[in-house]
């Protein structure tokens, strides 16, 4: 059985009829949208998905750096005010 990663959730039928309410309902979670009980898709409101892309390319800097520290130089501390002027 496939978990639904939602607190909410709606049909399609639902969401086609008012996807704007379900987003309302939903205040700043996901909604997943159900074909067959099954979770078919999920929408997210435009808040919670700039903070799952933060998340992400905080992930993929994190691994860019990890990768970069393994080639033995010897790394240089920079303030980033410093960068800026």
């Amino acid at each position: 059985m496939q978990p639904i990663l939602a607190n909410y959730t709606a049909s399609i039928s639902e969401l086609k009829k008012s996807p704007t309410q379900l987003l309302k309902n939903a205040g700043d979670e996901a909604v997943a949208i159900l074909n067959h009980n099954v979770a078919s898709a999920y929408l997210v409101p435009s808040s919670l998905y700039e903070k799952m892309m933060d998340v992400m390319d905080d992930h993929y800097l994190s691994k860019t750096v990890d990768e970069r520290l393994k080639d033995n130089e010897k790394p240089i501390r920079v303030d980033i005010d410093d960068l800026l002027t």
